[in-house]
């Protein structure tokens, strides 16, 4: 699997994060009532990450692991990621490394590995967006093409107005 697309929605993300952190409104942000703050979205994705991981794992391995988002969401486990990371700058260390264990993996599988097909569970703000079989491959394309730009946009709405948004 070329991995450059994911690589690039990588980047880009930890340097809105990067760009969020330095601004005027500090490290993290105060956001819109029912938003996430900066830390909370960086918990999402290195929950997001940790649950990919384990699921390329899971099919390099032969042995199938749903893939369901719900944790990730949680109010509560991402306090927890944020505290365990040390904050900011800790989650954005581990998406790092996390995006270098993934993108290197996925350049591994094979065309078998990624066609395998996970039992899938996405929800989104408590609404059910996905409850079917998805193959490992478009999860991966998922997180580049949807999920990361997505959050990029969500970081870069947090940055007070005048403050230039280019990444």
């Amino acid at each position: 699997m070329d991995t450059t697309a994911l690589r690039d929605a990588y980047r880009t993300l930890l340097d809105a994060a990067a760009t969020v952190a330095g601004s005027e409104a500090g490290p993290s942000p105060v956001p819109p009532p029912g938003e996430w703050s900066a830390e909370q979205i960086l918990a999402h994705i290195a929950l997001l990450n940790a649950t990919t991981l384990t699921t390329v794992c899971s099919v390099a391995t032969a042995a199938v692991t749903p893939y369901d988002n719900r944790t990730s969401a949680d109010t509560w486990t991402l306090d927890r990621m944020i505290a365990l990371s040390g904050g900011a700058a800790g989650l954005r260390d581990r998406i790092a490394a996390q995006a270098d264990a993934l993108c290197g993996l996925a350049g591994t599988l094979s065309a078998a590995e990624l066609d395998t097909p996970v039992p899938t569970l996405l929800l989104s703000g408590g609404a059910l967006m996905l409850d079917q079989p998805v193959p490992l491959g478009g999860l991966i394309s998922g997180l580049a093409d949807s999920e990361l730009p997505g959050h990029t946009r969500q970081l870069l709405a947090l940055l007070p107005d005048g403050v230039p948004a280019a990444t």
